[in-house]
C-alpha cells in the first residue's frame, strides 16, 4: 500500500508532488532545498542551503517514521561542483556511522535558484539487522 507523506515541519512543496511516498517500508523522498520552512525563503549561500536541505530531509523522514540512520541512498544535486567540498563537509555532519550510498551531480539549474538539493531513499524496519 502506498502512503503519501506530507511533513508539517518541512517547507511546502513548490509543485505538484509529495514530500515523500512510502511503500512497504521503503521511503522515497522528493528533493529538499535549503528553504526555511517558517518563511518559505531560500537561505543564502551553499553551506546554509546544504544544512537546511538536510534538516528538511530529516523532517520529511521523521514524518514517514524513519530517520537519516535509515537512509540507504542519497542523490545530491549541486549547481556548481566546485562546492562539493563544502557540501560534503555538511553532509558528513548529518550522516555519521554507516554512510548511505550516494551520487552527487552538477546540474544546470535547481528550483528557486537553489545551489543544492538532496533526495533520499530510506528503509524503515523494526529489525535493525536488515539484509537484502
Amino acid at each position: 500500500m502506498k502512503e503519501i507523506i506530507c511533513a508539517q515541519n518541512a517547507p511546502k512543496a513548490i509543485g505538484p508532488y509529495s514530500h515523500a511516498v512510502s511503500v512497504e517500508g521503503i521511503v522515497f523522498t522528493s528533493g529538499q532545498l535549503g528553504i526555511d520552512p517558517s518563511t518559505g525563503a531560500l537561505l543564502n549561500g551553499v553551506e546554509a542551503q546544504a544544512e537546511q536541505a538536510l534538516i528538511n530531509l530529516s523532517a520529511v523522514l521523521e514524518t514517514a517514521g524513519a530517520s537519516l540512520d535509515d537512509v540507504v541512498k542519497t542523490t545530491v544535486f549541486v549547481k556548481d561542483l566546485a562546492d562539493f567540498g563544502s557540501v560534503n563537509a555538511i553532509y558528513a555532519k548529518h550522516f555519521t556511522g554507516q554512510h548511505p550510498a550516494r551520487s552527487c551531480v552538477q546540474v544546470a539549474a535547481l528550483p528557486m535558484g537553489a545551489l543544492v538539493e538532496v533526495e533520499a531513499i530510506a528503509f524503515k524496519s523494526a529489525d535493525e539487522t536488515v539484509s537484502f
